[in-house]
């Protein structure tokens, strides 16, 4: 981090196009970041375009439950100049100057829409999925220039490099917008994998569809669709969110195998899966830094669990929002943010107490919460 940089809280208001700026410690707020400048010329070029109006259309009703989706994830440079924004419904990749809040550069993903991104170790380069091409883009985040991809399976999404930043760690998810949700549709939901990819040439060094790993483990009728990750330190077993499950399975990766399941309470038994927004049941998990502890996000149930990694002993925060939609831990591993998407707040828990010991409002439906750096005297 340049000496100029303050350390902030960034979070994506997806349905207003807008990111909020926190301070990190006492979370006040700093400012906000418009990440749409260029609305009205985008907008002129979709409707000039008929396959684009129809996509973003698609977008706004399959997935963006009736709302344009415009800020999915973010992430800041380390000198604390640009925020780089991946923006769904515009099918692209944005820097913001957050001085200025001009557009610095911006990339064009294949097909018609843009997801969750990953931010290496270095913060030098952003892996973003393209949701309808099918594949993953990676980005140097100053100069938004291309320099790899790879191809991944239908709607890929998450992305975590490893620690040390010679792996991405990728799942895609199927086609989540679809109504046909009951298990013995799951052969409509299409390619869903995971993979394992090499960052020095982008080459798929492990892929394996978790239906596979699932059934072996006695759970067939789980969906294989991987949702947010989270892992130990050591990388060694991973924690993966499922379409449709209320918990999440324990992943050996240096086995290969599926070792455990976390069931967590099933607030709304009654609820068609076809309510499940994009087929989530829960949608957010974090890891605090000693890797003792898990932070997730009970999307549908209005809850959040902290979850006790050795024996899955979970603690229910009830009352605190509605449909939290995404976790965060912190840089230092003892706190985790929550976003509540559909009262529009963030939450901030601490992982020893199970307290809420901050909140703060925010704009609609905010997604994405990520840690970094803005100009160090910057307010807005």
């Amino acid at each position: 981090m340049a000496e100029e940089a303050q350390s902030v809280v960034f979070v994506g208001n997806n349905w207003d196009g807008t990111v909020n700026v926190f301070n990190d410690k006492t979370y006040s707020k700093v400012g906000l970041i418009n990440v749409v400048p260029d609305k009205r010329e985008r907008m002129r070029a979709i409707v000039l375009n008929p396959v684009k109006l129809v996509a973003f259309q698609a977008v706004r009703n399959l997935i963006g439950e009736g709302h344009d989706q415009l800020v999915d994830d973010m992430y800041s440079s380390n000198d604390g100049k640009l925020l780089i924004a991946s923006r769904p419904s515009f099918a692209d990749v944005v820097a913001i100057d957050i001085a200025s809040g001009k557009i610095v550069w911006r990339f064009e993903v294949e097909g018609y829409r843009a997801d969750h991104m990953g931010l290496s170790p270095d913060g030098t380069k952003v892996a973003v999925s393209a949701s309808t091409g099918n594949v993953v883009h990676i980005l140097d985040i100053n100069t938004g220039k291309q320099v790899g991809k790879f191809a991944s399976g239908n709607s890929p999404h998450e992305n975590v490099y490893s620690k040390d930043g010679s792996k991405i760690y990728h799942a895609s998810i199927g086609y989540v917008f679809t109504p046909l949700d009951p298990y013995f549709f799951d052969w409509t939901k299409g390619e869903r994998v995971f993979q394992v990819v090499d960052t020095n040439n982008y080459q798929v060094i492990k892929k394996f569809n978790m239906a596979d790993k699932l059934k072996a483990a006695g759970f067939k009728n789980l969906s294989p669709a991987v949702r947010p990750m989270a892992h130990t330190p050591d990388e060694k077993f991973f924690y993966f969110q499922l379409s449709f499950l209320h918990g999440f399975v324990e992943y050996d990766m240096v086995n290969d195998k599926v070792t455990r399941l976390a069931k967590l309470p099933n607030l709304v038994p009654n609820m068609p899966l076809e309510q499940y927004v994009n087929d989530s049941a829960h949608h957010g998990i974090s890891m605090n830094g000693a890797g003792t502890k898990l932070c997730v996000a009970g999307t549908m149930d209005d809850y959040v669990a902290i979850v006790d990694r050795a024996n899955f002993n979970y603690q229910i925060l009830k009352g605190l929002g509605k449909k939290p939609y995404w976790v965060t831990s912190n840089k230092t591993g003892d706190l985790c943010y929550v976003s509540w998407s559909g009262t529009d707040q963030m939450s901030v828990i601490a992982y020893d107490t199970g307290k809420e010991v901050a909140r703060v409002n925010v704009g609609s439906h905010p997604q994405r919460i990520r840690e970094g750096y803005a100009p160090a005297n910057w307010m807005n």
